[in-house]
């Protein structure tokens, strides 16, 4: 038996209906569960962004100038509500409020991870990105601190493919698709304790200095 084109038309649909529907509920999850606010953001498609500036420095990764942020705390209608007035946005996540991010290449920080669950440090969630990044979530202030902390570490001088994201900086949270690569993913995901207390970047950061180090120079 074949498919009429209605009937392909309705699949596609609700195809549509039920993507944006777990869109809303992956909203509604940070907002309301982990307390992080969200912005409705811009997507990218061969290379081009959907804001329709012909030269966006971020195409597909910055935040919707017409579209409010969707708070922390929001309540599911609230979400609902606010989503569908910007369909086929990606989901960002303001950094510097609740959270700050230290960002390093991938395979530097999966080994970082490995070592520091070995030492039984205290960890928050961690994200991959389509552009080979993990991305470490730690307590606000790190980027301010980032190059006092090096110091002290003795890390200073080296050459680190490592950088701290603080406030007026955005990451695009899982399972958007960052910039036309493909989809953010959870290296480790968040729970309760781990959104609610953020490990200091100070208990982080020789690890992942390490592991940089350790790593091949890029290019």
């Amino acid at each position: 038996m074949g498919f009429s084109i209605g009937g392909i038309r309705e699949m596609r649909t609700g195809s549509r209906r039920r993507a944006r529907a777990a869109e809303c509920t992956a909203v509604a999850e940070y907002t309301g569960l982990w307390g992080w606010a969200v912005a409705p953001g811009a997507r990218a498609s061969a290379g081009r962004c959907s804001c329709g500036e012909a030269q966006c420095p971020s195409p597909g990764a910055h935040p919707l100038d017409f579209a409010p942020e969707i708070p922390a705390g929001a309540a599911l209608d609230t979400v609902a509500d606010a989503w569908a007035r910007v369909p086929g946005a990606s989901m960002l996540l303001p950094v510097g409020r609740s959270f700050d991010i230290l960002d390093v290449a991938e395979s530097a920080g999966r080994r970082a991870l490995v070592r520091m669950e070995r030492m039984g440090l205290p960890l928050g969630p961690v994200t991959v990105t389509p552009a080979g990044r993990a991305q470490f979530f730690v307590a606000p202030g790190a980027a301010a601190e980032l190059p006092r902390l090096l110091y002290r570490l003795g890390w200073d001088d080296a050459r680190l493919d490592l950088r701290a994201l603080g406030p007026g900086c955005h990451i695009t949270a899982p399972p958007s698709d960052e910039g036309g690569l493909g989809p953010v993913r959870w290296l480790r995901p968040p729970t309760l304790d781990t959104a609610a207390a953020l490990p200091q970047a100070r208990l982080l950061l020789g690890t992942l200095a390490y592991s940089c180090h350790r790593a091949p120079p890029r290019g």
